[in-house]
């Protein structure tokens, strides 16, 4: 049957979707719609196109290639006198940032569950922090790579259920959300959600996750097709589902004068106007993406360190797992300390839409690389394509920068 063939073919780009689709994107989509409405779908529509065509790249890399993002860096830079320290940056600052994510996926989950609780508690969010962690660093210790991707899988349905629904629920004004889609506007004080909503979605770890996975799940040319289908559908999925969220809080929140500091706020306002199912549908979407995050964030940053290092033997598994484990607990422990999970969330991802531009011009660098794809490099229209959205993640963050020093 074609469709149990197509669902065969899902796989690394639903472990990219499961990552963007986290409590970072979550809360920001919500601020999004809170805050301005419909008026920044355009952005969400950008990022989401920008996701698809950079993450195709990378998981045409590990498919063509079978290398890894962070065994193509290291490779390139085999004989750069700088290759150490770059390596040391690039590594430190993947389990850094990748660790506040962590903090942040595990704080969203638990203010999801907070939000279908009618008496929320501080023990209840420690407690709940505290199981979704056992699960996540269950499945990384003794669950395979298909185990974990399969797991993933069924996390991003259930996701996608739940927002979908909630954004049903919610009757938002149709006519405002293609305006907002197809309509670039930049409110007043938008400039910094602009780029934490680009920030969410094209996340930089994601293409170190994408080119393993794809490693893993494709073998060569043959593949390719059933790759970039892939990647099309399970992106194109979550980025809709980003643009529900924005419009559920549009609807629930924006129209009706009302705020939100998080997507568990916006639970809680939205219940008196559409019904307790709302607050339901809308937790468990929040516990999900927590969840599924809590678990990519992790092997992202345990693909790219254990490649870049290069380990043999035993070492290798030794060392992933270390990581991953440590990116957690370390999670763990930010998500415990009492920090507002709502600074933790922003910052990650603002900082995100910032970093991009690094990332992905190695990433272009390497698709134009015959000795690594041979006839896959990246034509003329892919080149394109990813210089525009290099350019256009560069001027979005030096704008910013320069806006912070009140230069324009």
């Amino acid at each position: 049957m074609p469709s149990l063939n197509f669902l065969k073919n899902v796989g690394p780009g639903a472990l990219v979707a499961a990552a963007f689709i986290g409590p970072g994107t979550v809360t920001v989509c919500t601020l999004a719609g809170a805050n301005y409405g419909y008026a920044l779908l355009w952005a969400l529509l950008f990022a989401t196109i920008a996701t698809i065509i950079f993450q195709e790249m990378s998981g045409r890399l590990g498919t063509i290639a079978q290398k890894g993002l962070g065994e193509a860096l290291r490779e390139s830079l085999q004989d750069s006198m700088w290759k150490w320290p770059l390596f040391a940056l690039i590594a430190m600052a993947l389990y850094g940032g990748n660790a506040a994510y962590e903090a942040g996926n595990l704080s969203g989950a638990a203010l999801g569950v907070n939000a279908i609780l009618s008496q929320p508690t501080d023990s209840a969010f420690s407690w709940t922090v505290i199981s979704i962690a056992t699960v996540a660093g269950l499945a990384l210790w003794r669950g395979s790579y298909r185990q974990v991707e399969r797991l993933l899988m069924i996390l991003v349905l259930f996701m996608a259920v739940a927002f979908i629904g909630t954004f049903v629920v919610s009757k938002p004004d149709m006519t405002a959300f293609f305006h907002g889609l197809f309509t670039p506007t930049l409110p007043d004080n938008s400039l910094m959600t602009v780029v934490a909503l680009i920030g969410t979605t094209v996340v930089p770890y994601n293409l170190f996750l994408h080119a393993s996975a794809a490693k893993k799940r494709w073998q060569g040319a043959g593949d390719l097709r059933a790759a970039r289908t892939d990647s099309v559908v399970s992106i194109g999925l979550g980025g809709i589902v980003a643009m529900f969220i924005v419009s559920t809080a549009a609807a629930g929140l924006f129209s009706r004068g009302l705020g939100a500091d998080s997507a568990a706020d916006m639970a809680v306002q939205l219940e008196p106007l559409f019904g307790s199912l709302s607050k339901y549908m809308l937790g468990a979407g929040l516990l999900a993406a927590g969840l599924t995050s809590s678990l990519t964030a992790p092997l992202a940053t345990a693909y790219a360190i254990t490649e870049i290092i290069n380990p043999g033997g035993k070492n290798r598994e030794r060392l992933f797992r270390g990581v991953s484990l440590s990116v957690l607990l370390v999670g763990v422990g930010f998500a415990l300390s009492g920090a507002k999970p709502i600074n933790i969330i922003i910052g990650a991802q603002f900082a995100n839409g910032l970093l991009l531009p690094i990332i992905a011009a190695f990433l272009l660098y390497a698709m134009n690389n015959k000795a690594l794809l041979g006839k896959h490099t990246n034509g003329l229209l892919a080149n394109t394509l990813g210089a525009l959205v290099f350019l256009v993640s560069v001027g979005l963050g030096l704008r910013l920068v320069f806006k912070s020093f009140s230069v324009f």
